[in-house]
């Protein structure tokens, strides 16, 4: 019953428990005299007594008893310390998750992508990153490109993979964002495979001029067809929207049009083309972005260090 009423009463009191003190008992009871005990901790053998005392006014126990010339520890004292031991444990476990925290092995990051850019980029990081770094969560929504600095400024993502014709350096940003280029991907032109410059040597872009072209309505894509076509000297007859590569190659495949697709997308589909439009070289850039800031986080850099290291591997 003395026991139970014991620690019911420091157990009420651990609001006023100070690690260091506890360090100090545990200390004591490891080397057994004050003498050892202040050696140990570098500190004098009259401040290891007043610490202690203090210690026990604090919980309002006696920790300490005379035996002979010296003192052991009371059946309080060792009490206190079965449950300190457990806070010890506890704080070793709280500090290295801080450690793995501060350099970029903890913690959750989330990542709004556009569809090819997440089988292409951020699945191949994320694989890294487990291997790497286990105690990083990556958390995947996929959107439209268009869509993904909207989440961003909303605090919806941490980091927003979106397209852009040309990379961040060559144009305007937006101050709240930090932008790079991850990738510039090429584009090639799928034609339907009974197209008259389906088997055509050296296809440039020019050549189709005043073919029906299918892309998006709006967004980074469909910037994206129309600044490549226009450096090829036309302005692309948009004949159908769409934004999803399934619908776009069915179309392709109809002979309803023609189309940039990127490389990174790797889609094929029967009875559509694929040109390597060698002499233009068009390109869409891939473009990571954070809030501005944001990149010095340990976690953050972590995973668009990885987002970094996976465009090699995709290009291989």
């Amino acid at each position: 019953m003395g026991s139970v009423l014991l620690t019911s009463r420091y157990v009420g009191l651990m609001s006023e428990w100070d690690i260091k003190k506890l360090q100090i008992l545990r200390t004591l009871s490891e080397r057994g005299t004050v003498t050892a005990t202040a050696q140990t901790l570098q500190m004098t053998p009259s401040a290891v007594s007043q610490q202690l005392s203090n210690l026990a006014k604090q919980l309002g126990v006696p920790l300490l008893e005379a035996h002979g010339r010296r003192v052991r520890l009371t059946d309080a004292a060792h009490l206190v310390l079965r449950h300190a031991e457990a806070v010890f444990a506890q704080l070793e476990r709280a500090d290295a998750e801080l450690t793995a925290y501060v350099q970029g092995e903890a913690g959750e990051v989330r990542v709004g992508a556009f569809s090819t850019a997440v089988p292409a980029l951020v699945v191949p990081a994320v694989r890294a990153l487990r291997a790497a770094a286990p105690g990083i969560s990556v958390r995947v929504r996929e959107t439209e490109a268009a869509q993904a600095y909207e989440l961003l400024a909303a605090g919806e993502v941490d980091i927003a993979l979106s397209l852009a014709v040309q990379a961040p350096a060559a144009v305007d940003g937006d101050a709240r964002f930090a932008r790079e280029s991850l990738l510039a991907d090429p584009l090639d032109v799928a034609l339907p495979g009974d197209h008259r410059l389906a088997s055509e040597a050296g296809l440039r872009l020019a050549d189709l001029t005043g073919e029906p072209w299918i892309f998006g309505g709006s967004g980074p894509w469909s910037e994206i067809t129309r600044a490549a076509c226009e450096g090829a000297g036309f302005t692309p007859e948009q004949a159908h929207s769409a934004s999803g590569w399934t619908s776009i190659l069915a179309m392709v495949e109809a002979g309803m049009g023609v189309a940039l697709v990127p490389r990174m997308a790797t889609v094929r589909r029967d009875g559509v083309v694929m040109r390597e439009l060698a002499e233009d070289h068009p390109t869409r850039h891939v473009i990571a972005a954070v809030r501005r800031g944001a990149a010095t986080g340990a976690a953050v850099s972590r995973v668009l260090a990885a987002l970094r290291e996976a465009v090699p591997q995709r290009a291989r």
